[in-house]
């Protein structure tokens, strides 16, 4: 049997765990994104919690590349992506909503902010992050995961877009 039929026919029951899901989804966005898979894993995330992926051009990649879709498996038809040519018209289409940006270059935790349902999320090119000109335009809203710098330099793109999203969503659900 190949590995991913293993679970495709496994007789194990999988659960839907008891969460309460904000009624205005939560926006992810990406500007610059140039690595395929990262792409398509923060796609699989979205579709897994609801929330819109915001994807602010130029791309390094074509969405239709084979290495994105298979990142994203068959969950594309299930995610809300919305394609912008810069960050201003990105800003202008999506004016309203708080705006978090997220950097290595943050001094505030991405934990000390009070996430509210549809808050956006904003998270730069995996190669050099979020430009300076908007980490200094919105330095009051710039966070910061806590890592170790002695060790390495950044965290994966999509690991971080599931460390903050998860983040939101938790607090989210305790205000319930």
């Amino acid at each position: 049997m190949k590995k991913n039929e293993q679970m495709k026919y496994s007789n194990r029951k999988r659960r839907e765990m008891e969460f309460r899901w904000p009624d205005i989804p939560m926006n992810v966005v990406l500007v610059e994104p140039s690595i395929p898979p990262n792409t398509g894993n923060i796609s699989r995330l979205c579709a897994a919690t609801g929330s819109k992926l915001h994807l602010v051009e130029p791309l390094g990649f074509d969405l239709t590349e084979k290495r994105l879709r298979r990142a994203g498996l068959d969950y594309w038809e299930k995610v809300d992506v919305r394609i912008y040519p810069d960050f201003p018209m990105f800003m202008e289409r999506n004016a309203d909503g708080r705006k978090y940006f997220f950097s290595t270059a943050g001094e505030k935790n991405f934990q000390s902010a009070n996430y509210l349902p549809g808050d956006y999320l904003i998270f730069g090119n995996e190669t050099v992050g979020l430009p300076d000109e908007l980490l200094n335009t919105y330095a009051e809203q710039v966070l910061n995961i806590p890592i170790r710098l002695d060790n390495v330099r950044s965290l994966n793109l999509s690991n971080c877009a599931s460390i903050v999203l998860y983040e939101a969503l938790r607090q989210i659900n305790i205000e319930f």
